[in-house]
């Protein structure tokens, strides 16, 4: 009868494999890291790096449905709705019927949303130069880095 279990010296050397290769690893640590780094600099407009990344995605001429709008930022329907109801609640966000079924929804920012995405965007270009300039001194690696984030997300 052979012994299934590894030993504990296999299972370190393999979780040490993870550690070291596992994209998904990498990509949420990194990803917690960019976020906070973001939260930080829209902490004074009062809204977070996600609630930013959301009033970017309905900055458009023609308002996205919910489930529109979950496809475009690869979350679910309902997380999306978790997530526009503090921006609804401090009037940055309305949600209106569709002119063509009044059972969907739509989204749009209002004008207080706009204004304050306006007044986010510096502080955006601020933080993501900052992030970009300390991938290397010549600036590649940063456009390389977008260009395969957004593959993979693809």
């Amino acid at each position: 009868m052979t012994d299934t279990n590894p030993s504990p010296k296999q299972v370190a050397k393999q979780v040490a494999h993870v550690q070291r290769t596992c994209l998904c690893l990498h990509l949420q640590k990194a990803s917690r890291t960019v976020a906070r780094r973001f939260d930080e600099v829209f902490r004074p407009l009062e809204i977070t790096s996600g609630q930013y990344s959301l009033l970017v995605a309905l900055a458009r001429p023609n308002p996205p449905s919910i489930g529109q709008l979950a496809q475009a930022m690869g979350m679910d329907r309902t997380t999306i709705t978790a997530n526009i109801k503090p921006l609804k609640r401090r009037g940055l966000v309305d949600i209106v019927p569709a002119p063509s079924d009044a059972r969907s929804r739509l989204l749009t920012l209002t004008l207080e949303g706009k204004t304050l995405l306006q007044r986010a965007l510096p502080l955006w270009q601020t933080a993501q130069d900052q992030m970009l300039e300390g991938l290397s001194a010549e600036g590649g690696e940063g456009e390389q880095l977008l260009m395969m984030l957004r593959q993979v997300a693809d």
